[in-house]
């Protein structure tokens, strides 16, 4: 699977401990930036990441901030992205089954490294559920599409 990963100056540590896990499991991993602690624009790497993750069917994304929120905004202005911050495990595994997410987003400031390790795992090894959670998703899809 192809793992598009992004951040700003907050989130590079956090990123280069990702980058390594996800090279370490196998995952074809593209790093989009930011590499330095050089005060940046966020909505460049966020959107960067989530218009690969859109134009790539069955890649995820992953991208990282301070706090997440401004990266997962980013993300999921983009057609066709889902997009889940994620502080647990447990979100990070339900985002994908109940909700379909393509692209995860993480907070460098309130995540740790091995809490976001774990969560990344989670997320990238999670099927998504269908079923009653299909509907749902559906409604968002459908939304999306009547509202461009």
């Amino acid at each position: 699977m192809v793992v598009y990963i992004g951040c700003d100056h907050g989130g590079t540590e956090l990123k280069k401990a990702l980058v390594r896990n996800l090279d370490k499991n196998g995952y074809n991993v593209v790093d989009l930036g930011t590499d330095g602690e050089t005060s940046v624009d966020y909505p460049d790497f966020g959107f960067a990441v989530a218009e690969r993750v859109a134009g790539d069917p069955g890649s995820r994304g992953i991208v990282i901030c301070k706090t997440g929120v401004g990266m997962s905004i980013c993300a999921n202005k983009v057609k066709g992205i889902r997009c889940g911050l994620c502080f647990n495990v447990d979100m990070g595994r339900l985002c994908r089954e109940h909700n379909d997410a393509n692209v995860l987003a993480l907070g460098a400031g309130n995540t740790d490294i091995p809490e976001a390790v774990a969560i990344a795992d989670a997320f990238l090894t999670t099927s998504f559920a269908g079923g009653r959670h299909e509907g749902r998703v559906g409604k968002i899809t459908a939304y999306e599409n009547d509202n461009e």
